[in-house]
């Protein structure tokens, strides 16, 4: 069984997350304006889904599915966020998605953290291609991809339902030769 990777930065750490992170969890992500910027977290979060949640990262990350780790605040350790690697062993390619707690935003925490996560998505998963997704309406989120080096690869019109209404994804990519390490 190998072990999740802790990921040090600047100012944060990517580490594995712990059970004693669920409340914390259930308090960022149960925001609803979290809920609203994101694709699968819902609203109401519920008590148990957090430990839930945690509980699939290990076995994930062994069968090489996906790297969920958790945003800390590297001298102080408290939870910012959540990042995670999606991968597709036979395509070489992994979806990055993340959220930041909404008191932590504009900071420039996500994208130092979406810099270590693809760095470690190319240089240890040996991944070709990473792309990520975000509601059209959430802009903030594509200035992060943007800021990482993504380029836009387009728009799916209509692409998903969120709470009963049809929304359209932005697409960005970017592959192993055009990331500067």
């Amino acid at each position: 069984m190998k072990e999740l990777p802790m990921i040090p930065l600047q100012r944060l750490s990517l580490r594995p997350f712990r059970q004693e992170d669920a409340e914390q969890v259930q308090q960022l992500a149960g925001d609803k304006y979290i809920a609203e910027m994101t694709l699968y977290i819902p609203h109401p979060y519920e008590d148990g889904m957090a430990k839930e949640w945690i509980d699939t990262h290990s076995e994930q990350f062994n069968k090489e599915r996906s790297l969920t780790l958790a945003i800390v605040h590297k001298e102080e350790d408290y939870l910012i966020g959540a990042i995670t690697i999606g991968w597709n062993k036979q395509f070489d390619h992994g979806e990055l998605a993340y959220w930041i707690g909404n008191e932590y935003k504009s900071n420039g925490y996500c994208t130092e953290a979406a810099k270590g996560i693809v760095q470690y998505a190319f240089e240890e998963m040996k991944l070709n291609r990473i792309y990520a997704r975000h509601l059209a309406r959430n802009p903030a989120s594509g200035k992060v991809m943007q800021k990482i080096g993504m380029k836009y690869e387009g728009l799916l019109r209509q692409h998903v339902k969120k709470w009963g209404e049809y929304e359209d994804l932005v697409c960005y990519g970017l592959l192993r030769d055009e990331y500067i390490f």
